[in-house]
């Protein structure tokens, strides 16, 4: 299949073993971002598993307002859901599980994950994770899954990001088919989804993935700033740190440094 067919509509959805994931695609060569087209397709009644993917974006935003490289050759999607209230403090972890679960699927790597949105494959950030949802008091009118994975990118090239990201091509040596990456990406999220009930199941092995905990890690949670032991995670996502004193600091979001790790073990 010539490179620059491989995300369209029909091969992604051709013979997708899913019920609902991925079976409507939205397919744009550039976008500024997909999460924009996402959030209207979904105030417009979008069904439920329509999938917004791009070939490049060029305003693409990760947690916080920040800005996320997103150039040709990576992989960039936006899949709407309609979950139910007590469900989003799952869909971080779902998300990344489907993440980690593809890219082992199809390329053999191992990946781990660090709290709370990022992918990483030996120490190197290969893929972001961005929920946003409308919710109007306790009924959810819609949440988007955003995800964006350096696939095909030569990380070398640009030189803001290479000493803390890696791609898939990068590691492997070779391209890495993005059809067969989605493809295996929409059946992981749809089978997570729809396991959402057992909730305790997907949180253990969310934890499980997690690469620093027991470790010594820095936090910053918006203006303040953390050091101690990241020793547990509670049920609904957010980070239990020792603090240096012995408090035990319950943060919601935040970003993790992991520079600490070699002092550690």
């Amino acid at each position: 299949m010539a490179m620059e067919n491989e995300l369209s509509p029909l091969a992604i959805t051709d013979g997708l073993a899913t019920r609902f994931m991925g079976q409507n695609v939205l397919y744009y060569p550039s976008l500024p971002s997909t999460m924009e087209v996402a959030k209207k397709e979904a105030q417009g009644g979008a069904a439920q598993g329509t999938v917004v993917i791009a070939g490049e974006q060029t305003a693409a935003r990760g947690r916080l307002g920040r800005a996320w490289l997103s150039p040709e050759g990576g992989l960039s999607i936006s899949v709407i859901i309609y979950p139910e209230i007590t469900y989003l403090p799952y869909l971080i972890m779902i998300a990344s599980l489907a993440v980690v679960g593809s890219i082992e699927a199809v390329t053999g790597l191992k990946a781990q994950l660090k709290w709370p949105n990022d992918v990483l494959i030996h120490g190197g950030k290969v893929s972001g994770i961005l929920i946003e949802s409308g919710v109007r008091g306790d009924v959810v009118d819609y949440s988007i899954i955003g995800i964006g994975i350096n696939v095909n990118i030569r990380i070398a090239d640009f030189p803001g990001i290479s000493a803390i990201a890696t791609s898939l091509s990068d590691e492997l040596g070779v391209r890495v088919s993005r059809r067969e990456l989605v493809r295996r990406l929409l059946v992981e999220l749809e089978e997570l989804y729809l396991a959402l009930p057992e909730g305790k199941a997907i949180f253990k092995e969310w934890r499980h993935r997690l690469v620093m905990l027991g470790k010594k890690v820095s936090v910053k949670s918006g203006e303040t700033a953390y050091q101690g032991l990241a020793e547990d995670v509670a049920g609904d996502g957010s980070l239990l740190l020792r603090h240096q004193d012995g408090r035990l600091i319950r943060v919601l979001a935040g970003d993790v440094s992991l520079r600490d790790l070699d002092d550690s073990g």
